[in-house]
Parts: structure tokens; sequence; C-alpha cells
């Protein structure tokens, strides 16, 4: 299985992406606020620039597991070897307090937040549980540039 997580809207708390599932358009990620990183970066550098708890995950493949989740005490996808970050998980939430590093799906988004996430939860996860059954589950994370360029330059803007 195939996840392709495309972050589109930016804002100094939250980052918003489309999800598609084997090329299938399936809902909205969110996570914390994506500061540039990317997963070929110096581990040094990534460290440097993440803000613990408020910083989305480097861009990059990963595979994807299912494992207990000491945290919530249930199974839970777990995104594997993210430089800098550990326990990177899917769960259900609606807004980037929620996150702590972690990546929310939702089926709306609305500013800074994702409508519907446990439905969009218990619907994905289904389909990841069955997929990791009979092979495995990539996740690319990837960025519109051309969104996050203009983000970028809205900042400088507010700064002069």
């Amino acid at each position: 299985m195939e996840i392709t997580i495309t972050r589109k809207i930016f804002s100094e708390s939250a980052t918003i992406s489309d999800v598609m599932i084997d090329g299938q358009f399936c809902g909205h990620m969110l996570e914390d606020r994506d500061r540039g990183l990317y997963s070929r970066m110096p581990l040094f550098a990534i460290q440097q620039a993440k803000v613990y708890g408020k910083t989305a995950i480097p861009t990059g493949r990963y595979e994807m597991a299912v494992t207990f989740s000491n945290r919530f005490q249930k199974y839970l996808p777990l995104l594997m070897n993210v430089p800098g970050f550990e326990g990177v998980r899917w769960h259900p939430g609606n807004y980037a307090d929620d996150t702590e590093g972690c990546q929310l799906p939702g089926l709306g988004f609305a500013r800074n937040m994702v409508t519907d996430s446990r439905s969009a939860f218990d619907r994905w996860f289904f389909r990841i549980r069955s997929a990791i059954k009979t092979g495995k589950v990539f996740v690319t994370v990837e960025r519109n540039q051309e969104a996050y360029s203009a983000f970028l330059a809205g900042q400088l803007q507010q700064v002069a």
C-alpha cells in the first residue's frame, strides 16, 4: 500500500495535507507546523530546527507498522525511522494541540483543524491493517512547494 500526504495549507501552528491511498483521494491530515525539514537533512540540522511537540515530521518516505501504543493503550499505526522523531503515530484528533508530532486524519478541514477525525481514522486503519497482513505500507510526505513558499513569503512580510 502506498499513502501520499501532500502538505498544502501552512500556518504558524498547523499544517493541513491531502491524503491519497493507492492513488485515491481519501481526506486530509493535520500536523504541527512545517519547519522545512526533509528526511535527508543531517540529523543535527533537524534537531536544531525542531520545536518539541510543535513540529511536523520531515518530508520523506517512511514504512508504517501497526504496534501497541503504551500511551493510548491500543494498537495504532506508527511511522518508522523518522529522523529526529520517535513515536510518530496516526490517531484521531482535531487540533494541532492534539498532535505532539503525530499525524491526525480527517475527512474535512477548517482553519488549523481537521474534522471527522475518528471516522477517517477508522476507515484508514481498517485498510492499513488489512494491507500489512499481506505486504508493506509506505507513507510519502511531501509539500506543495508553491504553497509553502507563499507561506514563507507572508512570514517575511510580517517581519518587515
